[in-house]
């Protein structure tokens, strides 16, 4: 990250035209050691099948939401959020950027998570529980559906909050459903350190992407109806607002995809506050366990 920032503003434009996935891979690496140093593993020390699953996921998840902010087959001129500036104009060389880049934001969020997961959560005693009945879970799941699509039908710059909070409202219901790690399960169980801990991983991430993108030469800008010229960086400040709940989204969208890819004999296993999945196989005395302890 520091000869990255010093060959940045040496002036030298390699490093300024491919500064976001550069430092953003140096900032993996330190927030990676940390979690090791603090908890014994981490993604890239003892995880790193899982951290390429989640990277895969993070490139699969961004796409698709370049799809919301250029739902007409990405038009330059239809881009409705955030536009890109100073492309590669390779193409070829420009998607293995694009990919690198999207490839470190759920690693990125996910680690800070889990650093904040084994530090500043880790002593928080349960809280307040948040259950939810079956009906109102399904309730959500309907909501978060009609809000993943009325941006695709109805293409808005006003529907950019809609799409940070949709898929959280889809899939974590559907999660909990299906007895997988859900928010909603955790709040059930009055254990909120999973969700502080992505919310702040996100907020963290957020002020670093908005702060690192300011001085790139290859960077993004934005255009929204929502006190748009009142910017910190490149960012109008009440866009910050949405990065702790994105954190959240990719989180939820990753367990689900996860689950997805796991076999019928295996598990998601999550302990209360982590936040990636470490996969076992199923024994008899799982089945045994209490309800609160298998989730």
């Amino acid at each position: 990250m520091a000869l990255a920032e010093g060959l940045l503003f040496g002036g030298n434009q390699l490093v300024g035209h491919w500064f976001t996935p550069i430092v953003w891979t140096g900032y993996i690496l330190f927030v990676d050691a940390l979690v090791y140093k603090f908890s014994g593993r981490s993604l890239l020390m003892t995880d790193r099948l899982e951290f390429v699953i989640i990277a895969v996921i993070s490139i699969g998840g961004w796409w698709l939401f370049e799809f919301y902010n250029a739902p007409r087959f990405w038009k330059s001129d239809l881009e409705l959020w955030w536009h890109y500036h100073n492309l590669e104009p390779n193409l070829l060389l420009r998607r293995v950027g694009y990919d690198w880049a999207f490839a470190t934001i759920s690693p990125a969020m996910f680690e800070t998570a889990e650093l904040f997961a084994f530090t500043v959560f880790q002593r928080q005693t349960s809280r307040a529980t948040l259950k939810f009945s079956k009906a109102v879970l399904m309730m959500m799941t309907f909501a978060g559906l009609a809000g993943a699509i009325v941006p695709l039908v109805f293409p808005s710059e006003w529907f950019a909050p809609v799409v940070w909070l949709s898929f959280i409202l889809l899939l974590d219901p559907v999660n909990a459903l299906r007895g997988q790690p859900s928010i909603s399960n955790d709040l059930a169980w009055g254990d909120w350190h999973r969700l502080w801990a992505l919310l702040a991983g996100g907020l963290v991430c957020g002020v670093l992407w908005e702060f690192w993108n300011y001085w790139a030469l290859t960077k993004w800008t934005y255009t929204v109806p929502f006190f748009g010229n009142v910017k910190i960086f490149e960012m109008p400040v009440l866009g910050f607002l949405g990065f702790p709940p994105f954190a959240v989204e990719c989180w939820v969208m990753y367990i689900f995809l996860r689950s997805l890819l796991a076999s019928k004999r295996t598990s998601l296993h999550l302990n209360g506050g982590d936040i990636y999945v470490r996969v076992r196989e199923e024994t008899a005395d799982d089945i045994s366990l209490p309800k609160q302890s298998a989730t």
